[in-house]
Formats: structure tokens, C-alpha cells, sequence
């Protein structure tokens, strides 16, 4: 097994679980018809996304795995998504906040994925990065409206902005199988993007009159499997089924 590449599969396809499972949360609890269809259509190609990533994994494990046991069977500490997109649904500005800063970042990703070696990978980024598109827009549309629409809604997004920017660093870290990837040519030097992200992520805050949080200290741990007091309660939604009935069949 190539186990450089099955972690940098895992790296990649956990933060778009982990964040579908967020958003198929909200799945009946959204604030309009519409913005719920939206939410739920962007889990769902999220899941879409993470099938793909996870059915080359089992190939590249080689063993008895499959999409759902890898997607479905880790314990916490074997999860490496970043902590950005474990974060709970606080309220309506949470969600679009997380999204906005996620979206962003998985746009240029993909930009980049799309010429990796590794034919597979750059044919999922290949489509995925039509569906991402669509998330960029919607959520930096949000964040506009939100941020320059009424008071509390100013207030809302900006604390959402405030509290969700200390994980947006993370995005950027590169783990062993990362580097071994890049070397290869198959990944993304992410280092590379992250210049252009805050400039992207600043240039709509600007226009939403929200204000760009001066920090110097970020949260780190998700892509060691560290994880927030979040994610236990993710998983055990998330697994209830499989683990309730194992070796289960329709």
C-alpha cells in the first residue's frame, strides 16, 4: 500500500465529510426555503466529492476496506480533517462564516489538484471544482449580504468572523504524507495559496464592511488527529448506524 498517498486521500476528503455532516445538520432548520435547499445541495455534493476520494483509498489500501469503513469506522485520533469545519452551527452567521472560509480555500485547492500527476485525483478535482465554484459564490454573497445589511446581522457575522479566524491557518499546514505528495508532484503545495487566500478572504470582508481579525496565535491539531470537544459528538452521529448494526446489509 501506498500509505503516503492514502493519508494525503484521508487529508483531502475529511474536511468535505466532516463539513457535509455539519451542513446535513441544518437539513429542515434553515432561515428561509430557499438558503436550507442551498445548504443541504452543498452537503450533499460535499458527500458526492468524499465518495470519490474514499473508493480510491480502498484501492490504494488494497485490503478489505471500503468507502464506507473508511469514511465511517475510524476511531477520532485516525480522523485528520482541520478543526475549521468540525466547528458546531452556532447560528445562521457561523455557518456562513465556516463555509466562506472553507469554500475559499477548497477553490484554490482544487484549482491546483486539477494538474496533479496522479490522473485520478486531478479527474475528481476536475469535477469537484464546478460544485465548489457554486459554494464560493453562495457563501461570499452571504457573507456581503450579512455583513452589510442590518445591525445585528453586522454584529453576528463579525463575531462568527472573530471566533473561526484562529483555525483558518491550519488550512496551510503540511503533514508528512503532504510533503511526500508534493515532492512527487501528485499534491498541492498549499504554502503556495496561502498568500492569495487572505487577500481573497480580505478583499470580500472589506466589501462587507467586516473587520479582519489581527492575530497572532492560530488552533492547530486536526490534521495530527487532535481534535476539538466537537468532533467526538460528530462522530457518534455520524457512525451510530454502523457501529449499532455491524456487517449490516440492505
Amino acid at each position: 500500500m501506498n500509505t503516503n498517498l492514502y493519508n494525503y486521500l484521508l487529508g483531502i476528503a475529511d474536511n468535505s465529510l466532516i463539513l457535509g455532516q455539519r451542513l446535513g445538520e441544518l437539513c429542515g432548520h434553515g432561515p428561509s426555503l430557499e438558503t436550507d435547499i442551498a445548504l443541504t445541495n452543498i452537503s450533499l455534493d460535499l458527500f458526492g466529492q468524499v465518495r470519490s476520494y474514499y473508493q480510491y483509498a480502498a484501492k490504494v489500501a488494497g485490503d478489505n476496506r471500503d468507502e464506507d469503513t473508511i469514511a465511517m469506522m475510524r476511531p477520532e485520533r485516525e480522523y485528520v480533517n482541520v478543526l475549521l469545519v468540525e466547528q458546531p452551527n452556532t447560528d445562521f452567521g457561523y455557518v456562513i462564516a465556516r463555509q466562506f472560509l472553507f469554500d475559499v480555500y477548497h477553490y484554490m485547492f482544487l484549482t491546483e489538484l486539477q494538474s496533479s500527476k496522479d490522473e485520478t485525483l486531478a479527474a475528481i478535482a476536475k469535477k469537484s471544482i464546478k460544485e465548489v465554484s457554486y459554494h464560493v459564490r453562495f457563501s461570499s454573497d452571504w457573507i456581503k449580504r450579512l455583513g452589510d445589511g442590518t445591525e445585528e446581522s453586522h454584529k453576528r457575522i463579525q463575531n462568527a468572523i472573530n471566533d473561526l479566524w484562529t483555525y483558518t491557518d491550519e488550512l496551510f499546514h503540511q503533514t508528512e504524507a503532504d510533503k511526500k505528495m508534493i515532492a512527487d508532484g501528485v499534491g498541492v503545495d498549499t504554502s503556495k495559496l496561502k498568500e492569495q487566500y487572505y487577500k481573497q478572504i480580505s478583499n470580500v470582508l472589506d466589501e462587507a464592511t467586516i473587520e479582519v481579525p489581527d492575530l497572532k496565535y492560530f488552533q492547530k491539531g486536526g490534521k495530527q488527529g487532535v481534535h476539538t470537544e466537537h468532533m467526538g459528538y460528530i462522530l457518534a452521529e455520524l457512525q451510530y448506524m454502523q457501529r449499532a448494526y455491524p456487517n449490516m446489509s440492505w
